[in-house]
């Protein structure tokens, strides 16, 4: 029956593991979750593609939120009402910051709130934060699993292209990367008790133009370094998430 189900995301209301890895890309989650064992399709409504299985033995849920922080928040709130508790985001992002590379893995601490929506539900002042044991899990997941890796602050920003207003707000401050969707999963696991936390995989490196035109010759997130990073990525959140229900993050 419809009521049995949440109403955007048409997840069930019960029944779901309590740990969670999302991703932008419906595609990326099937990849994701063709990792797991014994996984199955939950649901698959709009841009909302979800899974679950297992991983080292661990029953995890994969999801896909779409592109943007307004629809992505509805698929955090909804996993939250069914049950979900830790929340990992692996996406991909600009890098901003010289030295991190494309290919390479941006473990978020906190995220500037200009996403679009959570603006709409708090003050300005309230902070998105990553839970400290979530940003350790994920860091040292990413040692283990040998993956070029950097941690601080992203820019969670709600428009893709930079358009008249240049990529300026920021400089100096020593952002690690832009991207669209960490700073609504983070308000929403602090509003709601969740530990949330995200990596991601670096497919550009100058902010102002999304790409270095000498490095890439345009913005293509297609490439094969950036494929290596994703390959790389899934398996690090998917065993922070381990990690982190063994209480192995430290």
């Amino acid at each position: 029956m419809t009521r049995d189900l949440t109403p955007v995301a048409r997840l069930p209301h019960t029944g779901l593991p309590p740990h969670a890895v999302v991703v932008g890309d419906p595609a990326r989650a099937a990849a994701v979750a063709a990792l797991l064992d014994g996984a199955q399709e939950v649901s698959y409504h709009r841009e909302y593609r979800v899974f679950s299985g297992s991983w080292k033995g661990l029953p995890v849920v994969v999801a896909s939120h779409g592109v943007g922080g307004p629809g992505a928040i509805l698929l955090f709130q909804e996993l939250a009402d069914a049950g979900v508790r830790t929340i990992l985001r692996f996406g991909t992002a600009g890098a901003m910051r010289p030295g991190i590379r494309d290919g390479d893995l941006v473990i978020a601490e906190a995220a500037v709130r200009d996403d679009g929506v959570t603006q709409q539900l708090l003050p300005p002042e309230y902070p998105a934060v990553a839970a400290p044991e979530a940003v350790l899990a994920l860091q040292r997941a990413a040692r283990e699993r040998g993956a070029p890796h950097h941690r601080g602050f992203v820019w969670t920003r709600a428009a893709f292209q930079p358009g008249l207003i240049p990529l300026t707000s920021y400089d100096g401050a020593g952002l690690a990367a832009i991207e669209m969707e960490l700073s609504a999963l983070l308000v929403t696991a602090s509003l709601r008790g969740l530990t949330a936390g995200g990596v991601l995989v670096i497919d550009g490196v100058n902010a102002d133009e999304l790409v270095d035109q000498a490095t890439t010759s345009g913005y293509d997130p297609h490439r094969e370094v950036v494929a290596a990073g994703v390959a790389r990525g899934s398996v690090v959140a998917l065993e922070a998430l381990r990690l982190l229900a063994e209480g192995e993050a430290l």
